[in-house]
């Protein structure tokens, strides 16, 4: 193998499938890039569960090949090389020659047959959808995931597919996001995305430009986007109905300035208790009251005018959770809708009803 590549062409892709490999490895070639040069140069990165890949097309490609090259060593090299830099990689037996106008370099290789490969087995459904959009629809639920729940299916995205609708679902048991988009796919289907797939597919469509190609199996997704691909095996399970822990028919409506509220509950946060994180919100007729305290005796509270004209009430929430959900929506104003202190409150755009925020009460 022998090719050569402007620093440009290869930096962007390289950072984008490192991504997937874990610093600590058990298996010691999941901590190389799978480099494979034939009229194009494909980088793979992989930990099993997720791959990304990414192919470079300004190559210049003297003998095709293939190898698996150390992936944190691989990124720093190219960092530390100047703009404009080209870079040649050559195989030698063993070992692969990096080279760049004076810099001189070899790096370890391991057997590419040792490298693992994640495939889509079996018939696909198959869609594609504008990559801003999908950007935007797990960007709104993401953040809802858990992280290291014993309900496993907590810790990913449900994506569903049904009525004409896709739909991003994330929760931890205490908040739940929802995000509705129209889908331009025929069929239907439930699919969970494991938490790391999720984030890897956010840096994939993110600042990417036309459509994502989607494909799904019983037990992989794929994500496919300019010049990168992700294939994601998916969390074996039945995703709880989310559907129960949506409150209906809440009569107590409180809108608020976004910003102003997010502003008001961050400041207020500060003298929060920093284990729980708690917040007392009292509503009561155009005005809400936001106070929290913590063991030092330290105290903070805030007034804020809104529309509000329902009972007074007290109700307390993880002011991180509030200040999550109110980062996330765009709209200029939030919609509240609250039953009593002991039901879930529902937080959604007044002018755009396609996603929701559902935050359970803490105890006062």
């Amino acid at each position: 193998m022998d090719f050569e590549v402007d620093k440009g062409a290869l930096l962007e892709p390289l950072q984008l499938v490192i991504g997937v490999v874990e610093r600590k490895q058990t298996v010691a070639v999941l901590g190389n890039l799978l480099v494979q040069a034939t009229d194009s140069l494909c980088l793979t990165g992989t930990d099993q569960e997720v791959e990304v890949s990414s192919t470079i097309a300004d190559v210049e490609v003297a003998t095709e090949g293939e190898v698996t090259l150390p992936a944190r060593k691989l990124l720093d090299i190219c960092k530390s090389l100047k703009d404009g830099s080209r870079i040649r990689f050559r195989s030698e037996e063993s070992r692969v020659a990096v080279t760049s106008g004076r810099f001189r370099s070899h790096l370890a290789t391991l057997p590419v047959a040792d490298f693992p490969n994640v495939e889509l087995v079996g018939d696909a459904m198959r869609f594609s959808i504008p990559a801003s959009e999908l950007s935007g629809l797990v960007g709104q639920t993401g953040f809802a995931m858990a992280q290291q729940d014993v309900r496993f299916y907590f810790n990913g995205m449900l994506l569903e597919i049904e009525d004409g609708e896709l739909r991003s679902v994330a929760t931890n048991g205490q908040r739940l996001a929802r995000s509705v988009m129209t889908s331009p796919g025929a069929g239907s289907g439930r699919f969970i995305l494991p938490r790391k797939g999720v984030l890897e597919m956010s840096r994939l469509v993110q600042d990417a430009e036309g459509e994502v190609e989607m494909a799904f199996t019983d037990n992989h997704a794929s994500f496919a986007a300019g010049n990168g691909r992700l294939i994601t095996k998916l969390i074996d399970g039945t995703y709880p109905p989310y559907e129960q822990a949506i409150p209906s028919g809440g009569k107590q409506i409180l809108i608020a300035d976004r910003d102003e509220l997010r502003e008001a509950l961050s400041r207020t946060a500060i003298l929060s208790n920093e284990m729980y994180r708690n917040v007392r919100l009292r509503f009561a007729a155009g005005e809400l009251v936001m106070h929290a305290n913590n063991p030092m005796q330290e105290e903070a509270e805030e007034t804020l005018a809104v529309e509000y004209d329902g009972d007074e009430l007290e109700v307390g929430f993880n002011v991180v959770y509030l200040v999550d959900a109110l980062s996330t929506m765009k709209g200029d104003r939030v919609r509240m809708t609250l039953t009593d202190s002991n039901i879930a409150a529902v937080l959604d755009d007044p002018d755009d009803g396609s996603c929701i925020y559902v935050i359970s009460p803490m105890m006062l």
